[in-house]
């Protein structure tokens, strides 16, 4: 089974950019009630995962004023604790299946690792319960 069956496409993907600041960030992720977006860069490649938790611990370390931090801290700035493992376009779905065990999307990348978009565990679950 092809995975593309499952993909949904990049512009149908909430993400941030790996420049944008984390107020920008904070705002898409309130906005659409995620919990966790991939980060891309300016030329379209997956850079990783930024999650609730990620953003958390950034204002509880940080000792200064919070606004001036969410107003200039970009995302690339940011530790993140994990990124969401990307697959490449032609994985096969054990892979994917695999994959997707611990998060709750599995990003999906090109050969060139430009992001293409996104499978989620939802239709991974679907999958292994509507058959194969």
């Amino acid at each position: 089974m092809n995975i593309l069956f499952y993909l949904v496409p990049k512009s149908d993907v909430i993400y941030v950019f790996d420049e944008d600041t984390l107020e920008q960030a904070m705002d898409v992720m309130e906005k659409y009630r995620y919990t966790s977006v991939p980060v891309l860069n300016k030329k379209g490649g997956y850079v990783g995962s930024l999650r609730e938790g990620d953003i958390l611990w950034a204002l509880k370390a940080y000792k200064g004023d919070i606004e001036s931090l969410v107003t200039r801290l970009q995302v690339r700035q940011l530790k993140r604790l994990r990124d969401n493992q990307p697959v490449n376009i032609n994985c096969d779905m054990e892979e994917l299946i695999q994959t997707a065990m611990n998060q709750n999307f599995v990003p999906v990348i090109d050969d060139h690792k430009t992001f293409i978009g996104i499978v989620t565990r939802k239709s991974i679950i679907s999958y292994c319960i509507n058959g194969k």
